[in-house]
């Protein structure tokens, strides 16, 4: 018996042995290796030498590395947060298509098997200074008093009809189709004849809004990483949609059911039986989020002189920077250091998330 339980051990480690040998040549000494000259002056050309800690201090005063860590944490937190709550409604969406559902999940994970390389040009061309994003973010503030004016003409015109109509008659619905079409034709008229006569201020020219080059911060982000966020989350949406359905279809429907004698309405369910059920799946979903975010690289890097590197830099880029310096010589031990702050710090916020944030299973 004690032969057969180590000849079992045996070839489980023979199995295990391709993956360890791996791990301790790319992950493990990688890491021994960064952490040495993290504390060197290595330039890939001459020996390292050590020098303490003068590679993080040159870090805490580079203006560039601050940079790249506010930007990192902001794009973290924003990406995170957006592509975790639309993947939710996502597969809430497709797993309620009575019909046509594969279709709709095969149309929907299509932009995450693109490549990254050409969502990144194909952006980068939608958010350039005449791209299409600019358009019509420009029309849109241009006539933005228009479209209000639209707006607030056909709710007033709405309710006027509703509530005539139900001096006379019983149950006439707020929405009623027919009074929605007549407040919408006499809004859009109106519309038009206000951007005609000049009621409104609108401006001369189209007003262009700078995504890419410019060091504009908006919402604690610079705007160039607005429009990368904005890609980010149309090509990982579709991935956590997935993992959001599969965790959806595994719920019980006979905890539904059991809501529904209840009393419990849609909102009741989703919030009392349908989250909490999901606790494991938004435990990985935010957790894989966080660990991306963090270590975004390949698309600030395609963006290359497009934007102003401040505007668009990250650790991860920031160390690729430092390796790779365009005209310069590697600062290795710079590097190392980044890379360790980017390792530390993406250990650290997954910790909190998972001390303070969603639990990994349901207490």
């Amino acid at each position: 018996m004690k032969r057969f339980n180590s000849n079992q051990a045996f070839s489980g480690w023979m199995f295990l042995a391709p993956f360890l040998v791996s791990l301790g040549v790319f992950f493990l000494w990688a890491i021994l290796r960064t952490a040495w000259f993290s504390f060197t002056d290595y330039n890939l050309f001459a020996e390292p030498n050590f020098v303490g800690l003068e590679n993080f201090t040159s870090l805490v005063l580079d203006e560039l590395f601050i940079f790249a860590l506010r930007n990192s944490i902001s794009f973290a937190l924003i990406v995170t947060g957006a592509q975790t709550i639309l993947a939710l409604l996502l597969a809430i969406l497709v797993n309620s298509a009575a019909r046509a559902k594969g279709v709709a999940r095969t149309i929907f994970y299509f932009p995450s098997i693109m490549s990254s390389a050409a969502m990144t040009l194909i952006f980068l061309w939608l958010f350039q200074r005449q791209g299409l994003m600019s358009g019509m973010v420009g029309n849109f503030v241009n006539l933005r008093w228009v479209i209000l004016s639209f707006f607030v003409i056909a709710i007033v015109i709405q309710l006027a009809l509703v509530a005539m109509a139900r001096r006379k008659y019983i149950g006439v619905k707020l929405f009623d189709p027919y009074f929605l079409l007549i407040s919408v034709l006499v809004a859009l008229i109106s519309a038009v004849i206000i951007r005609m006569g000049g009621f409104v201020p609108v401006y001369d020219e189209k007003l262009l809004i700078s995504w890419l080059n410019t060091r504009e911060v908006f919402l604690f982000m610079p705007r160039t990483l607005w429009s990368v966020a904005l890609m980010n989350i149309f090509t990982t949406v579709p991935t956590l949609m997935l993992l959001f359905l599969a965790g959806l279809q595994s719920v019980p429907i006979s905890l539904y059911d059991a809501a529904k004698m209840d009393g419990a309405n849609v909102f009741h369910r989703f919030f009392n039986v349908t989250l909490p059920s999901l606790t494991p799946v938004t435990f990985a979903v935010v957790t894989l989020g966080l660990i991306g975010t963090l270590q975004m690289f390949d698309q600030v890097a395609i963006l290359g002189a497009a934007a102003p590197l401040e505007s668009r830099v990250t650790l991860a880029f920031y160390t690729y920077y430092n390796t790779f310096p365009p005209g310069g010589s590697p600062n290795i031990g710079l590097a190392s250091a980044s890379a360790l702050t980017l390792g530390v710090l993406t250990v650290l916020i997954v910790f909190l998330q998972r001390r303070f944030g969603i639990k990994e299973k349901l207490e």
